[in-house]
């Protein structure tokens, strides 16, 4: 834990605990704590109602968001059934089917018109699929909505040479969106170094 950490107040839940020891064991990535720390904020500071989340995962960061505010529902995308199935048992230990709908689907073929009008949308799927994902919901988005886009540094391999074909594939994507972000004329976008990076995109 670091000093910043440290003086920041995460959910104390035994089940959250569990889900970051298991994330770890099976090397499954989960949002982390200074990126949450950070969403954790803009729900103080926007007080969305409902969230859309591309690529649930375990349902780690689903999870932390219906936890930290109550009023909050999130609508969730996974399209890997075992992460899903996962996901789905964890919600149900925390007693949240109520206000985290999970999705089984491909981000990119699911019918928006299955999904609701978000306060905040997070991108957190494939890195490859960032533009497409960003491009496909933005019309989701309510007045004063915002989207919030995670690792946009890919640990700090963006600028790596020494990485394999695949990896450079990715950094490749990642710098073509952070790009399409700063340039684009819809939404102003916000950088910042945390976590493994984070965009917020503010419609103008």
């Amino acid at each position: 834990m670091t000093y910043l950490e440290y003086l920041n107040t995460y959910l104390k839940l035994e089940l959250i605990e569990e889900i970051e020891e298991d994330a770890k064991i099976n090397k499954v990535p989960i949002i982390s704590k200074d990126s949450l720390s950070f969403l954790f904020m803009l729900i103080d500071l926007k007080t969305p109602k409902r969230v859309l989340e591309i690529g649930t995962a375990i349902g780690y960061c689903a999870i932390n968001l219906a936890s930290f505010d109550d009023d909050l529902i999130v609508d969730s995308i996974e399209r890997d059934e075992e992460l899903f199935s996962k996901a789905k048992l964890n919600v149900s230990e925390a007693n949240l089917e109520k206000r985290i709908n999970l999705y089984l689907a491909d981000a990119l073929t699911i019918d928006n018109s299955e999904l609701k009008t978000y306060d905040l949308i997070f991108i957190d799927g494939a890195k490859a699929q960032y533009e497409k994902f960003f491009n496909k919901f933005k019309s989701l988005l309510n007045e004063g909505g915002i989207i919030v886009s995670d690792n946009l540094l890919f640990h700090n391999l963006l600028f790596e040479e020494n990485v394999s074909k695949n990896v450079k594939g990715l950094t490749s994507k990642l710098k073509k969106y952070n790009l399409f972000l700063k340039e684009n004329e819809e939404f102003k976008t916000y950088f910042f170094q945390i976590g493994d990076g984070i965009g917020v995109s503010v419609k103008k």
